[in-house]
């Protein structure tokens, strides 16, 4: 296995800069026996009564900062909490940062907002020790944060109002991610009602995504990747839901790859899901076993990544590549912002 074989040709021009409007009228690309040309709104029609939804329940917070060490500009992503006042934190320019350094996020108002290098890691990674903490800090990440868009949406400004909104599920209740569950962006209350009047119910888990999703597969052997790891939780409640679903013959449906990562890491081997809090780095290639779930709807991924990866797994990696194509001919819409499609697992194919 190698990291080549995932890669794939994407016209820039296919990558989304902006989500569709309404939500629901973004592109779906059915992947089952064959491929299927569709609509988010007419997801209902795909899934069956008692099929169960579990989405991710993660909010994403203001986590990109621009600051100054003295004269020298500081840009910061915050990736992931380490305590009530400490993050991970990827910086740009990496190599002039030292521990014990102090970044001034703002600068040229009255309100003090500052924060020391507690650590230094590797690839512009620092541990960031914050001047208040839990709530306080929150506020000022609201106040001077802007919406962490990963780097293939293009503003020259930076992050507007805009995608303060846009880039938030209707299912937004936990704080805590850096980086929203795309698939999730799809959904809005009248795609939510037609789902319930269709027989669809729906859970809530909660994995807080981190700006370690967007680093690329630099190894030739993507078995070497080392992938960070992210806070999950499945409440008993969501457990017992999952597994009275699948009990009555219902299909776990999850939206998006970080609901799926967080069932699959939770699963027991036949397929049970506990309830589970802790942190997860599990990466999935091609040859993993599939415990927990069914159908997965999901964005398009980029090239070399762990999520073409995991969709790779998930569907068949040729039949995905036979997809991608597809939707490249077709002009469908790449990455976060873009459109999705719904997949069945490969041995139900």
């Amino acid at each position: 296995m190698r990291t080549d074989d995932f890669d794939f040709d994407l016209p820039k021009a296919l990558i989304a800069q902006r989500p569709a409007e309404p939500r629901e009228a973004a592109r779906l690309l059915v992947v089952r026996d064959g491929l299927t040309d569709s609509r988010i709104a007419e997801l209902p029609g795909f899934l069956e009564p008692g099929d169960l939804l579990v989405v991710n329940d993660t909010k994403v917070i203001p986590a990109r900062l621009t600051g100054r060490r003295g004269q020298a500009r500081v840009e910061v992503t915050l990736h992931k909490r380490e305590g009530p006042d400490r993050w991970r934190a990827f910086t740009r320019p990496a190599k002039r940062l030292h521990a014990g350094d102090r970044i001034d996020f703002a600068p040229e108002r009255a309100e003090a907002f500052v924060a020391e290098v507690a650590a230094k890691g590797e690839d512009g990674e620092v541990t960031l020790a914050f001047d208040r903490a839990g709530p306080e800090l929150m506020a000022a990440l609201a106040r001077h944060g802007a919406a962490p868009l990963p780097p293939y949406i293009r503003r020259e400004e930076g992050p507007d109002d805009r995608d303060r909104e846009n880039y938030q599920t209707v299912f937004a209740a936990r704080e805590g991610a850096v980086a929203a569950p795309t698939a999730g962006l799809h959904f809005t209350p009248p795609l939510l009602a037609a789902l319930e009047a269709r027989g669809l119910r729906r859970v809530a888990i909660t994995l807080h995504v981190g700006a370690g999703t967007f680093l690329p597969v630099k190894v030739e052997d993507p078995r070497d990747h080392h992938m960070h790891s992210e806070v999950a939780e499945v409440t008993p409640a969501a457990a017992e839901a999952i597994n009275a679903a699948k009990a009555a013959g219902g299909r776990i449906v999850a939206v998006g790859t970080t609901a799926l990562r967080v069932l699959e890491a939770a699963a027991a081997a036949d397929g049970r899901i506990p309830a589970f809090s802790g942190e997860t780095d599990l990466f999935i290639l091609p040859g993993y076993r599939f415990k927990a779930v069914d159908l997965l709807l999901t964005n398009f991924h980029l090239p070399r990544s762990t999520l073409f990866m995991l969709v790779g797994a998930f569907a068949g990696l040729a039949r995905m590549k036979r997809a991608y194509a597809h939707a490249v001919d077709e002009r469908y819409r790449f990455f976060s912002y873009g459109d999705a499609c719904l997949l069945s697992r490969q041995e139900d194919a």
